[in-house]
């Protein structure tokens, strides 16, 4: 009996961990490009279209919507369809649908375009991060899950930076058009990304999966009589009530929260922190690189932070980087030297989105294999109503003309709370580590019996 769990998490990192990593963090790059580039454009299409801040809010919240609704929808069916084919379904939608957004003739088309592409936004995280954690070496999941997340700031970075060069040249269509580009590479990455093992099993797939175990582990082989470990399935239900079973309950709630309150923080940052900031009396090219500060700190943090977590623990850094990361944003309203201003939205960068990104990698890692996609997906879903509501929250700020002081306020609060949730949560819940324990115990005979 061969345990591919085992197989996995005993590999070295190599050339097969190489393209996995390249092409998630990839696809992840232009779903942060995705995702961010409305905020790059907004104030673009307000003069174009005389939208109000309000309409425009709208607008990005639709978006959001199609993110809630795919995370959910998709992080449920890669657990019965493959990851794999969920993934390259996502990249169509995300990528064609925002491409469209360039030939948007009115707001309602943009609209429209918009939400579908949300759908495959939204599926696409959960799916990524649970295959990178699925094939990742266990001495550097966190990391290696932290590097692929970092992909999504990298994106946040090319939108407001082609944004700078391209829209006085060529106009804002042009940087929507730019996010076709992976439908040129889906015959590649069709080719070169694999499907979880999980699925292969129960499938049957034997050789397929015994052939890319000899790509993560070269030592690794198999002979015919050979037979791949089925993980035992004792929890009735559907799959979303699992996230609820055996001692979950408080943890799950307390995930979705954190969840909710840190996507709220961040895509109201993303879509309004230029707008924020030239109402604060800086030109909006100076606007719209604090933007790209603020993914940059992102990508450094995460980095940071995602190398900690794997000799700490996630949850020990997250709850004081939530706090700090909240206290940079409301001194961000406070009118001072430039560099200065830098080093907070750098800062705020690092332990809002950064922190964000282990969160993920924290939760792909907290529940069993089986239901990891569907844990992410309904994670990621319940907090993307935190990223709808942004938008139109940080619009009727706007409207209101409120001290810019208050603004910022309004966006540090859930950072606060974020990490006052995550302090609820068990470091792994009780069944898990019972049968952490049963496994090691078991001889291969008897967990072939179990199952």
């Amino acid at each position: 009996m061969i345990n591919t769990t085992e197989v996995i998490a005993k590999s070295k990192f190599n050339r097969f961990h190489s393209m996995l990593l390249f092409w998630c963090t990839f696809i992840i790059a232009f779903d942060g490009y995705d995702l961010v580039l409305y905020g790059s454009v907004v104030p673009f299409l307000i003069e174009e279209w005389s939208l109000s801040s309000v309409q425009a809010g709208a607008i990005g919240s639709y978006g959001y919507i199609g993110v809630m609704i795919g995370a959910i929808t998709f992080g449920i069916l890669a657990d019965r369809i493959g990851r794999k084919n969920v993934i390259l379904l996502c990249i169509i939608l995300f990528s064609l649908f925002t491409a469209l957004c360039g030939f948007a003739p009115n707001p309602e088309a943009f609209s429209i375009y918009r939400f579908i592409a949300g759908l495959g936004l939204g599926g696409i995280m959960p799916n990524i991060i649970a295959l990178m954690t699925d094939y990742s070496p266990k001495t550097s999941r966190s990391t290696l899950v932290s590097i692929v997340l970092c992909g999504y700031s990298v994106g946040g970075m090319m939108a407001p930076t082609l944004s700078i060069f391209l829209i006085p040249m060529f106009g804002w269509e042009v940087i929507f058009w730019i996010a076709g580009i992976p439908l040129l590479l889906l015959p590649i990455m069709y080719k070169q990304i694999p499907e979880t093992p999980n699925f292969l099993i129960a499938r049957g797939q034997n050789e397929q999966l015994s052939n890319i175990l000899t790509k993560v582990s070269p030592s690794f082989s198999y002979q015919k009589h050979d037979q791949f470990e089925k993980k035992t399935i004792t929890e009735s239900g559907s799959s979303v009530g699992q996230l609820f079973k055996n001692n979950r309950g408080l943890s799950t709630s307390m995930i979705w929260v954190a969840f909710f309150m840190s996507l709220l923080m961040i895509y109201g940052l993303n879509t309004w922190l230029p707008k924020l900031m030239f109402e604060a009396g800086y030109a909006l090219d100076s606007s719209l690189t604090f933007l790209i500060i603020l993914n940059f700190g992102a990508i450094v943090g995460t980095l940071i932070i995602g190398r900690l977590a794997d000799k700490w623990g996630a949850k020990k850094l997250l709850i004081p980087m939530y706090v700090i990361g909240g206290i940079c944003i409301i001194l961000l309203g406070f009118r001072s030297n430039l560099a200065v201003l830098y080093l907070l939205v750098a800062i705020a960068g690092a332990c809002t989105i950064g922190s964000q990104n282990i969160v993920n990698a924290y939760v792909s890692q907290y529940y069993p294999p089986r239901i990891r996609s569907t844990a992410l997906g309904v994670s990621s879903g319940v907090g993307r109503i935190g990223a709808i509501v942004a938008p139109t929250f940080g619009g009727i700020l706007l409207a209101a003309s409120l001290p810019i002081q208050m603004n910022f306020l309004a966006f540090a609060i859930p950072g606060i709370i974020a990490a006052i949730a995550l302090s609820f949560v068990q470091e792994k819940y009780a069944y898990y580590k019972q049968e952490e324990k049963k496994n090691s115990q078991d001889t291969p005979l008897d967990k072939a019996a179990g199952s």
